[in-house]
């Protein structure tokens, strides 16, 4: 039996802090932060969120008409596999996908690439295979980990700065667990297509290094809805 555990969130809210999969954390913290969620900007926010999701690959967000969230498998897939192209340039996500979303043109520098696409991140530097390999040799490792949050490239983030820090692997009982530590993610849009990338990268790994999928840990130092979207529910 699941035993769902709570964490508290500023003193007034207390949340769910393990989900069987993505979808239902994404229903469960869109009405948490509608209802609950602290006025900051034009978002409604939780500060430092962290939570599992079981069940990983179980990736699909089911779409609501309560929430009118039309949420696109297909097009999570196509930019699942714009980051395996390890392509940062926003006209190869429009050959995947038939067309670029407006918030990648509006991320994009004049040539058209991006910082945020974090398969260039972890493929530049083969942080990916350095990371697979690793786990393979020392399954113990506290090094299976991928940095896309760089330091010395902050003056070209300026629009586009990487909502993503980190992300590292590690083994525990023959399980390929992951975690995701993120410095900013929207709820509605990024989160539901980040978790899919995110996802399909541990089933990759995990797929490469012969170890089981174990769990997905989500941390967001800022999980925010966007004030315009909870008009939608």
């Amino acid at each position: 039996m699941n035993i769902a555990i709570i964490t508290i969130i500023n003193i007034k809210k207390m949340i769910q802090t393990r989900y069987d999969t993505a979808n239902d954390a994404f229903h469960r913290l869109y009405w948490d932060l509608s209802n609950d969620g602290e006025d900051f900007g034009d978002t409604k926010a939780f500060f430092n969120v962290g939570f599992y999701i079981d069940n990983p690959e179980e990736m699909k967000i089911k779409n609501s008409n309560a929430l009118k969230r039309d949420w696109k498998e297909e097009y999570a897939e196509a930019e699942w596999q714009w980051y395996l192209s390890g392509d940062r340039n926003i006209k190869k996500l429009g050959e995947l996908y038939g067309k670029v979303p407006g918030i990648w043109k509006r991320m994009a520098d004049k040539h058209g690439d991006v910082n945020s696409n974090y398969g260039w991140q972890w493929k530049r530097n083969y942080q990916l295979s350095n990371v697979i390999d690793k786990l393979m040799k020392q399954p113990n490792t506290r090094q299976a980990t991928i940095s896309i949050y760089d330091g010395k490239e902050m003056n070209n983030y300026r629009h586009d700065t990487p909502c993503t820090y980190a992300i590292q692997f590690t083994v525990i009982d023959e399980k390929l667990n992951m975690c995701v530590t993120m410095r900013s993610n929207d709820l509605w849009y990024g989160f539901c297509n980040d978790q899919y990338c995110f996802a399909s990268l541990q089933c990759l790994v995990a797929a490469e290094t012969g170890y089981d999928l174990g769990t997905y840990y989500h941390f967001a130092h800022n999980l925010h809805l966007y004030n315009k979207d909870i008009k939608n529910g």
